[in-house]
């Protein structure tokens, strides 16, 4: 596992579409990993999957994460959110956040194994092309000493 650079964006791009109804371009990824606070990890092969946060004031958030099918299943989502967990501890931040579709099942699972608990809920977040809106439930897991 390594930090993205910005020429992965491409790659993640292609990642991203394979797992969002609704996804990211490269230049929109470029956009995020340029952010003040964000840090990207990919995969040692970035073809497999990304992740990418903002650790800012104490806290982090994941903005995304994407694993390409054919590499789901074998412990990679895992190991990024602990990468990811590591550096945003690392950047100061106590809590990791993030936002899940309700109905996403193989994420929820993921992220409970991971150490994440329900925060909070947002009513009709994520909009479908060909259903009604799903809530997001927030999610969040301490870090280090200070967030556990």
């Amino acid at each position: 596992m390594r930090r993205a650079i910005l020429d992965d964006a491409p790659a993640l791009a292609v990642i991203h579409a394979s797992a969002f109804e609704t996804p990211w371009t490269a230049k929109a990824l470029k956009g995020f990993m340029g952010d003040a606070g964000a840090i990207t990890l990919v995969a040692d092969d970035p073809k497999e999957g990304f992740i990418l946060i903002r650790a800012l004031a104490g806290e982090a958030e994941v903005l995304t994460l994407a694993v390409d099918p054919g590499s789901r299943r074998a412990g990679l989502g895992r190991a990024l959110v602990e990468a990811a967990a590591l550096s945003a501890n690392e950047a100061g931040a106590s809590s990791l956040f993030l936002e899940v579709a309700e109905d996403n099942l193989a994420a929820l699972a993921l992220y409970r194994a991971a150490g994440f608990e329900e925060a909070g809920r947002r009513s009709g977040y994520y909009r479908r092309a060909n259903g009604p809106p799903m809530d997001a439930l927030v999610l969040r897991r301490g870090l280090g000493a200070a967030g556990a």
